[in-house]
């Protein structure tokens, strides 16, 4: 697939291959165990609560069996006191889920074909900034009428970052922290040639 090139201006300036096939069907089962293995390994899974037995003290009989009017009750760290123990309260999980490579290249090319299919990448042929200035990143951004999208730079490209990083509606990443999560959650990804030049080569397995 082929990909139109674009300048600061928004003018087209030539193209690129993508490495990605036009066909964009998908049946969706890779992204969703992506996205799912990726959120749940984000879990901590620290909650902890105490149970009756964990509870210290208790040991000495609050009142006498009979003749209180009282419910019978054997220790103040019964759950039913203020205090008291937990009833099948939350204990520390491992909610972490695993995902075997392959299913992860598969799962990526997947995101990215959808997304390219969709015209959602736009590639500009040079994105470097001289020194960081955002009015001119703010700039290039309403040419092409963005308000919203990922941009994707390389690692080289400081100025552009600091550029692009207070801009409201716009997330910057960098090649190499790219999945299929931050694919999936913007409609528009912006990146330089450079950066598709190297997303080829990772759907290659180069």
């Amino acid at each position: 697939m082929k990909i139109e090139v674009f300048n600061k201006d928004s003018q087209v300036v030539g193209d690129i291959d993508f490495n990605v096939s036009e066909d964009n069907s998908s049946n969706g089962i890779l992204l969703n165990r992506f996205v799912r293995t990726m959120l749940m390994n984000k879990r901590q899974g620290n909650a902890s609560t105490k149970s009756r037995g964990e509870v210290s003290g208790g040991g000495k009989k609050p009142w006498k069996q009979k003749g209180t009017g009282r419910a019978r009750a054997g220790s103040v760290r019964s759950p039913l006191f203020v205090g008291g123990g937990v009833i099948f309260g939350p204990k520390p999980k491992d909610y972490s889920l695993k995902m075997n490579k392959k299913e992860k290249r598969a799962a990526f090319l997947q995101a990215v074909t959808q997304r390219a299919a969709n015209g959602g990448f736009v590639v500009i042929d040079d994105f470097n900034f001289e020194s960081p200035k955002t009015k001119e990143a703010y700039e290039i951004l309403q040419k092409f009428n963005i308000k919203k999208a990922l941009v994707v730079l390389d690692n080289d490209m400081k100025n552009a970052y600091l550029s692009l990083r207070n801009i409201k509606g716009i997330e910057v990443k960098n090649i190499n922290s790219l999945n299929v999560y931050d694919v999936l959650r913007f409609e528009k990804i912006i990146a330089p040639k450079s950066v598709i030049e190297k997303i080829n080569r990772r759907i290659t397995n180069e």
